[in-house]
């Protein structure tokens, strides 16, 4: 009798689980697929083949994989690989509170090279992946301007707070502040366009929105006092800079590929960045359809350009730049440098660049799957976002430790000093 197990059965999303088949005949080549069914439909799979020791078992932490997805000893590797049926489509949890994923895992005592295969497995088991942990509260937040949903730790806390910010794509996304939540920290997950009545567009950003974000959060009873920390994607690594240049109280401050200059007009108070304009002969087009992003902003080092760049040599804490070499939206590690030297010639010192070699633009919590491209709402045509399968997926998980790590070494955790 062939046998599959999962272990944990129940687990938070950014957890590794172990994965083994027996029962099997003895050195032989046999498939293990993985998939799942998103919130709205839509079917994500991946599969790998391995071969069966001499007692006819298969362990995903030594055993590896000889072909599919992906080769060698990855035992997220099914994980990492999932990709959706529909081209273009990336998965992301909406309903963090209700539901979790439920992922499948079947084996097949042959070489199964059908997506869907049309025989039955000979064993199957089913893994929730869910990303809140238990007691973990959710708070939605229409406070003044600000919208969102804050997710709490259980417990009185004091809890270190951290504004979690997304990209270009807009709208309110909560399963990185549900899954910092679960591992302590107290995050807001801050909407700020396209989004019940904020602005439909980015391309103009009024920073005491912000301001009023980081206090609604500072002097919550469970959230410590004495500053916040941003972490913010892309678009949002952008607006978590110019936050950190300007507002003081800001704690610490994490970039992941983001820009260093204003990309759409940024205001505070008296202060004005005019934003970057898109260039658009920088823009490639790929063989199916989507595009490379890369290099679609002008140089923040061209004289013409010195009024948009952010002067995080201001920024109160230190900085950490999480980059992806192989990022195809944007030049991120030139940003990054460009930055680092900047905040060094006016005598910043706590500006930091963690760079990883094959990752590309979409550096997530560990386990989710690997994204070179897809389609935003708010862009016409899919934009490639780089990276390799292996590479990228490994330096996702080091960089939700140094992300966590960063935030904890950083952020005062008191109930004194209310802002």
């Amino acid at each position: 009798m062939v046998l599959l197990t999962i272990s944990p059965e129940v687990a938070l999303a950014d957890e590794q689980v172990k994965i083994r088949a027996w029962g099997l005949p003895p050195q032989q080549i046999i498939t293990i697929r993985a998939w799942l069914k998103d919130e709205r439909g839509k079917f994500f799979y991946s599969r790998a083949f391995y071969r069966s020791d001499e007692e006819g078992k298969v362990d995903l932490d030594h055993t590896p994989a000889t072909g599919g997805d992906f080769h060698g000893v990855h035992p997220m590797g099914l994980f990492w690989a999932l990709r959706c049926t529909t081209p273009f489509f990336r998965l992301i949890k909406r309903d963090v509170m209700e539901s979790p994923f439920e992922i499948h895992l079947e084996v097949y005592c042959h070489l199964e090279m059908n997506v869907m295969p049309e025989c039955s497995p000979e064993a199957s088991t089913c893994l929730r992946r869910w990303y809140v942990a238990p007691g973990v509260q959710r708070v939605q937040v229409r406070k003044g301007r600000v919208r969102g949903a804050l997710f709490l730790p259980p417990g009185d806390g004091p809890f270190r707070g951290v504004i979690d910010l997304f990209g270009g794509f807009g709208g309110l996304v909560e399963f990185r502040s549900s899954l910092l939540a679960s591992r302590g920290f107290a995050a807001l997950a801050l909407a700020y366009f396209a989004y019940e009545d904020l602005p439909e567009t980015y391309n103009s950003l009024d920073l005491t929105y912000f301001e009023e974000a980081i206090h609604f959060l500072s002097n919550h009873p469970k959230v410590s006092r004495g500053g916040v920390g941003l972490l913010g994607l892309s678009k949002g690594g952008e607006v978590a800079l110019a936050m950190a240049s300007y507002l003081p109280q800001v704690a610490a401050t994490i970039c992941i590929n983001g820009t260093v200059a204003a990309s759409g007009n940024t205001n505070y108070g008296d202060i004005f960045l005019p934003g970057i304009s898109p260039m658009s002969e920088r823009i490639l087009f790929a063989h199916n359809g989507s595009y490379y992003a890369f290099y679609t902003y002008g140089d923040p080092t061209n004289p013409e350009n010195e009024a948009n760049m952010l002067p995080i040599e201001k920024a109160t804490g230190p900085v950490l730049f999480l980059i992806g070499e192989k990022d195809k939206n944007y030049a991120s590690l030139y940003f990054a440098k460009i930055a680092a030297a900047r905040a060094e010639k006016h005598g910043k010192k706590d500006v930091y660049i963690e760079c990883y070699p094959g990752a590309g633009h979409l550096l997530e919590p560990p386990c989710s799957p690997f994204c070179p491209e897809f389609r935003a709402a708010s862009v016409a045509i899919p934009v490639m976002r780089g990276g390799e399968l292996i590479a990228h997926c490994q330096a996702q998980e080091i960089c939700w430790a140094k992300t966590q790590d960063f935030l904890r070494d950083n952020i005062p955790c008191s109930r004194e000093n209310k802002l």
